[in-house]
């Protein structure tokens, strides 16, 4: 498919989706909100992307909504007035159920409604000069979604304290390394994609039936309690008994080579159509 407010290029094993409004500082518009619910779905569904790369051109990564086109349009915040109550959101890789690893790479400026992909996604890192703020109570709008999710990832006063504070305040990437927001710091901010690419063909070594179980297994433990989670955990571990990869992987470990791995899921594996 083509885009206009997007980039989707593959690198190797590598699939990359790319915020591309950098004159809007990657601010999700009507148009771009459509696209990523597509976008998604089509690296999902390539069997030769096995890792998923989450990045923005430009000085940011992204600044969260439109507000001059909520602003200006006549129709604000309206128009996603019924996919809110209805919870029937498209625009992130938790929301369209992707289950192969997703790594996303923050450039520059990551503001407000941004944090949904840095929730949402399984691993995160930064470039050495990125900020990270959240706006929405300055310009009157209420912080929930996105900063609910990051209270399952990092101490919930360091949440708290960027809702509140909002534009006023802006935390280092380094900071955000320290609270467990992220992953990685890399420096100079020029390798960061360099970096990513690198990090995503490492995990895309690995068995691709395997990751999505586990990927599935502990997202799955952030909804549930902990006996519940386990139990859905061990359903997830049985799943991959009698997969192709379960021969191959000791095999390769033993002839000291790498290993071939089948590209199908296992039984009972979906794609799309999933949600936290």
């Amino acid at each position: 498919m083509s885009y206009e407010t997007l980039k989707v290029e593959r690198h190797g094993p590598v699939g990359w989706l790319i915020f591309n409004r950098p004159e809007q500082l990657n601010a999700m518009n009507a148009r771009m909100r459509e696209e990523l619910a597509d976008a998604w779905v089509e690296l999902d569904r390539d069997p030769a992307v096995r890792v998923i790369v989450h990045t923005g051109e430009g000085r940011a990564f992204q600044t969260g909504v439109d507000v001059e086109e909520i602003a200006t349009d006549g129709i604000g915040m309206e128009r996603y007035r019924r996919s809110l109550e209805e919870w029937d959101l498209h625009f992130t890789s938790w929301h369209q159920g992707v289950w192969k690893p997703v790594v996303t790479a923050v450039n520059g400026i990551c503001a407000g409604g941004a944090f949904h992909w840095v929730a949402d996604a399984d691993v995160v890192i930064a470039a050495s000069d990125a900020e990270f703020f959240d706006p929405h109570v300055s310009v009157g709008q209420v912080v929930a979604i996105e900063a609910i999710g990051l209270m399952r990832k990092m101490p919930v006063e360091a949440v708290m304290r960027m809702a509140l504070v909002g534009r006023h305040e802006r935390m280092s990437a380094q900071r955000a390394y320290e609270l467990g927001m992220i992953s990685e710091v890399v420096d100079p901010p020029e390798r960061l994609r360099e970096a990513a690419q690198e990090l995503a063909e490492k995990i895309a070594r690995n068995s691709p039936a395997a990751m999505a179980a586990t990927k599935r297994a502990l997202w799955g433990a952030l909804e549930t309690g902990l006996t519940e989670a386990c139990r859905n955990g061990a359903r997830e571990l049985v799943s991959m008994w009698g997969h192709p990869d379960q021969v191959e992987g000791p095999a390769a470990f033993a002839e000291r080579r790498e290993p071939r791995w089948a590209l199908d899921a296992p039984d009972g594996a979906s794609s799309g159509g999933g949600g936290r």
